[in-house]
């Protein structure tokens, strides 16, 4: 068995480099000699980092040079009862979930644990995924404007043919649309799938790249990058909130007048209108693509605790807050425009992750396909909602400052 020591030694001596120790050695050894170099090269303890609970090799495919695992505080939010949906047992039946949020943030769970209570006491959040596509949108170079015309006529008549070379890809993806946008010489394709359970983003690359191929021979269309920033990916971008990306998710809820006071300590009226003159006004005047208070808060702390790509938090807090004071009820929703989930690939499959997946009910496929992703997508969205309802009741009242000061925090 080769001493992880010895090829740490080597590493330190300029012989091997940090990413060909895993041809030397188990992952987990490699894992040990990274750590070492490291540790000898800078002064650092990594002794902690060293500490992690799953073999090395589960991790090969989301991490290189790993040298460890970087732990995160989990909590648990809940139960939280999400009515109807892929989250729910049936059109009008409620199912209750723990919603587990991984987070450096003192007083977020516990914010977002009180707004989840007083969902669960008015009947629960209803929520349902409106819209799914993940997209992938190449930019072809043309010769100008005419050229340009050639290709969008040509892909309006050719989708069943791009169709086919999509798919031919994927066991589970399926494309569903291609919207062309032109901009001088650049012709930007948009292609929209359903993948199913997973995010889907490699999926959707994969098969545009075969989709792209078919465009660059049939039309006069060559491809510059595979990737056009029309996706959007990663990025602030208005086209995801008008035309959503991953999946569109709305959650609402109408609590009594009588539970917003007694237990968020203020009233229908006052929320609605530091969601208007917070949410709405000021987000405007921002120029912000988001209007909510801290839909970033849930999604990032969801995302880390269930394998998500962390990045995809800018989407994710693409988001409108409403809230209606009707009398004798509060109406409270939350509209995620683009939330990019998966149940399975990616960071789902590592032990932690997984475990927590475990814990919502969805972890793995669903059947049908994709309705772990939906039922996901739908309690985020309800713990979104639990967290708009504490922080705006919280403003509100003026106890925002006091409440972190009493944890603390």
């Amino acid at each position: 068995m080769t001493d992880a020591q010895d090829l740490a030694d080597r590493v330190t001596e300029g012989e091997l480099r940090l990413h060909e120790l895993a041809e030397h050695a188990d992952a987990d050894t490699a894992a040990t000699a990274r750590r070492l170099a490291i540790e000898a090269d800078t002064g650092a303890d990594l002794s902690t980092v060293g500490d992690y609970s799953f073999p090395a090799d589960d991790a090969e495919s989301n991490v290189e040079n790993m040298l460890g695992a970087a732990q995160l505080p989990m909590g648990v939010v809940g139960p939280i009862a999400v009515n109807g949906g892929a989250a729910g047992t049936g059109a009008d039946d409620s199912s209750q979930h723990y919603l587990p949020l991984a987070t450096t943030e003192g007083a977020l769970i516990a914010s977002v644990n009180r707004g989840a209570s007083v969902i669960t006491e008015s009947g629960g959040a209803d929520a349902r995924v409106v819209e799914t596509g993940m997209t992938r949108a190449p930019v072809f170079r043309v010769s100008g404007i005419a050229a340009a015309e050639q290709v969008v006529d040509w892909v309006g008549e050719h989708e069943d043919d791009l169709r086919t070379a999509a798919e031919s890809t994927t066991n589970h993806g399926e494309l569903l649309t291609v919207d062309p946008y032109v901009v001088g010489d650049s012709v930007f394709l948009r292609f929209v799938y359903d993948t199913k359970d997973a995010m889907g983003m490699n999926m959707a690359t994969i098969a545009t790249r075969q989709a792209a191929s078919l465009v660059e021979d049939e039309t006069p269309a060559d491809l510059v990058a595979l990737s056009g920033n029309l996706c959007s990916d990663k990025k602030p971008a208005a086209i995801n909130a008008i035309e959503g990306r991953g999946r569109t998710v709305v959650a609402d809820v109408r609590i009594p007048a009588n539970v917003v006071e007694e237990r968020l300590g203020t009233t229908p009226a006052a929320i609605e209108e530091a969601n208007t003159r917070k949410n709405l006004i000021g987000s405007a005047k921002a120029g912000a693509l988001g209007f909510n208070a801290h839909a970033a808060n849930v999604v990032a702390a969801a995302f880390l605790a269930t394998g998500q790509d962390a990045a995809q938090v800018v989407e994710g807090s693409n988001a409108i807050t409403t809230i209606e004071d009707r009398g004798d009820e509060l109406y409270a929703s939350v509209s995620l425009a683009s939330l990019e989930v998966g149940t399975v690939g990616g960071g789902t499959t590592l032990p932690t992750q997984s475990e927590a997946l475990d814990v919502l009910g969805v972890a793995g496929g669903g059947d049908p396909a994709g309705s772990n992703a939906d039922a996901l997508a739908e309690i985020i969205a309800a713990g979104a909602l639990a967290g708009e309802l504490s922080l705006l009741a919280a403003l509100a009242s003026r106890h925002l400052a006091s409440a972190h000061e009493e944890h603390g925090r």
